[in-house]
């Protein structure tokens, strides 16, 4: 099992590409920790941001009687991928991970992989 503080290095050190890294509690959008990020990319605010997107998400969900549970949600943008996994371990319940990727520099396949491997590692 992997802290906090363990897995965002490891994302960011085992996932190509990666610019900036974030645990964070979904129910209240507060990150338990960042990694990574800079004047461009402000990990806090993204991650109070990408809260709304997994609440507007698990609501679609229930409108539509969709069963299942989310893995995750990829955002694309012109030069990032922004990549959402919520953590389903019983210690995770109400977190996801928040990796951004540099598109020119990052396999998307090889990092949903890693990130899935980090979010079953990780302890809170």
């Amino acid at each position: 099992m992997a802290s906090v503080e363990v897995s965002l290095k490891d994302a960011m050190t085992s996932v190509e590409g990666a610019l900036g890294a974030a645990v964070v509690d979904y129910s209240s959008g507060m990150a338990l920790g960042t990694l990574g990020g800079g004047k461009d990319l402000d990990l806090t605010v993204a991650a109070a941001g990408n809260t709304d997107v997994i609440r507007a998400k698990v609501r679609t969900m229930e409108l539509l009687g969709l069963s299942g549970q989310i893995e995750d949600i990829l955002i694309t943008l012109e030069s990032q991928y922004h990549l959402i996994r919520l953590v389903t371990g019983r210690s995770g319940n109400g977190l996801f991970l928040y990796l951004v990727l540099d598109k020119s520099r990052s396999n998307l396949a090889m990092a949903r992989h890693q990130l899935k491997r980090i979010e079953e590692q990780l302890e809170v």
